[in-house]
């Protein structure tokens, strides 16, 4: 990504722009510019075909995109998608695992990092759990993004704290389905259909209607902005809502759990 927001940087000053002049012209924050040219956030390719339009540049960035070396497109810690996430106008979530995280509890998130292996030490933890419930501040803005999660129900049987935290969780997740702009549907054990067996994973769309996915695997995560592999995650993604049960009735298989504690 440094090679990239370096290309942008000399090519933009080659044009006689400065940050604020770049920025006006795309519709984006000078923040946004900023952080592409040093390398702490991903050119996009619907950008960089702008970016090539407006400074002459031939595909020189569109062709760097897309040639981007792999390791490039791990981010360390996922920092890369959390900035994504921050400005999001929309996010669709498939979670077979655990709970996502922007609708974990304190003390389920507290248990998910403690369940690591190599495990984290007691601080590592508490700082983990901390950036987490940070992240849950976009369910708070006063324009909060529409976000669609779809959860496989293992996921909200799964206790991975004591019964009456477990509890905690499920109330939370009650209540998280009824604020705006929240969807919430749990995919059922008993369906014979299921088009996420790969896997989770994260459609995000940014503040410039760009469309990019976000996965995480046992040893890495990656971002992806390529446009076929975000059609096909899109179309899984359709199908999964199809095959969950209705926001009315994830809601009844919730209270039906809170009845079984």
């Amino acid at each position: 990504m440094k090679l990239v927001g370096k290309l942008v940087s000399v090519f933009r000053i080659a044009a006689g722009l400065t940050q604020a002049q770049l920025a006006d012209r795309v519709g984006l924050q000078v923040e946004t510019i900023a952080s592409i040219e040093q390398g702490r956030r991903a050119l996009l390719p619907d950008l960089a075909r702008q970016l090539d339009r407006l400074l002459e540049t031939k595909g020189a960035l569109e062709t760097a995109v897309e040639n981007m070396p792999e390791v490039d497109l791990i981010p360390a810690w996922a920092e890369q998608y959390m900035d994504l996430e921050r400005e999001a106008l929309a996010l669709s979530w498939y979670d077979n695992q655990v709970v996502p995280g922007l609708l974990q509890t304190e003390a389920y998130a507290r248990a998910v990092f403690r369940n690591r292996v190599p495990v984290f030490s007691e601080e590592k933890i508490e700082d983990q759990t901390t950036g987490r419930l940070e992240r849950q501040e976009i369910l708070r803005r006063s324009e909060p993004p529409t976000i669609s999660f779809v959860i496989w129900e293992p996921v909200v049987r799964l206790q991975l704290v004591d019964d009456e935290q477990h509890a905690e969780q499920l109330r939370h997740l009650r209540t998280c389905a009824a604020l705006p702009g929240i969807c919430l549907q749990v995919l059922p054990l008993h369906r014979r259909t299921h088009a996420g067996l790969n896997g989770p994973f994260i459609l995000l769309e940014t503040p410039d209607y760009q469309h990019v996915a976000y996965s995480e695997t046992q040893r890495g995560s990656l971002l992806v902005s390529d446009r076929d592999e975000v059609s096909i995650l899109s179309q899984k993604y359709a199908m999964l809502r199809a095959q969950a049960l209705n926001p009315e009735d994830t809601v009844g298989l919730l209270d039906q759990l809170l009845g079984e504690q």
